[in-house]
């Protein structure tokens, strides 16, 4: 019994410690620690108030479109492991999650810390982080003011919420607002889209 009740608890556990980390990045954004900045501001900010872009999101959403010149740490990557009790959550997160969305089953990037602090080694340098809807990197605005950035800013929306002329220099397969859109859903934004575009034409 022990050993399944470990087993339950580990399936929980990252859950949980994602969760209370994005309970403190909201307090710091709220208390103005970790500074909200929305996609039509961000030009802005990194061109006049000389913010560095940190893409936090998955290589394989940034494979499809990334803004060029910005810094990439993932905060999550591919979890690899093969064990029984892994096989048995991605088996899980393929059916519920992985083949709508087109997501990998990932862990938390152990060393996401000591990565960015190799990209960006002055700890009081203007950093904006995102991803693709605003949460993970509100996560990774968190880990990275325990770890001593003092001028962190937070894409709020992310994104998912820019417009085509928000980001100069998209690079990429897609547009940067869809890249987190993968699997079946992809398909049916590419319907969608099609059929927006032929609604337009009549």
């Amino acid at each position: 019994m022990a050993i399944h009740l470990k087993q339950f608890a580990s399936l929980r556990f990252p859950t949980l410690q994602v969760n209370a980390v994005s309970g403190r990045a909201q307090q710091l954004i709220q208390s103005g620690t970790v500074r909200p900045i929305l996609p039509k501001e961000a030009r802005s900010a990194m061109k006049s108030e000389g913010y560095l872009l940190l893409d936090i999101r998955p290589e394989w959403e940034r494979e499809k479109a990334r803004v060029s010149g910005s810094l990439h740490v993932p905060l999550f990557v591919e979890d690899r492991d093969n064990s029984p009790l892994t096989l048995l959550k991605k088996w899980v997160h393929f059916g519920y999650i992985g083949l709508w969305t087109g997501q990998f089953f990932t862990m938390i990037n152990p060393q996401f810390l000591q990565q960015v602090e190799m990209e960006v080694p002055d700890k009081g340098t203007k950093v904006l982080v995102a991803c693709g809807e605003g949460l993970r990197s509100m996560v990774a605005a968190s880990k990275l003011h325990e770890g001593g950035y003092s001028n962190l800013g937070w894409l709020a929306g992310g994104f998912n919420r820019s417009k085509d002329d928000d980001f100069p220099g998209v690079e990429g397969t897609e547009k940067l607002q869809y890249a987190t859109i993968g699997g079946v859903s992809y398909y049916f934004l590419q319907l969608l889209l099609l059929l927006q575009a032929v609604g337009k034409k009549d």
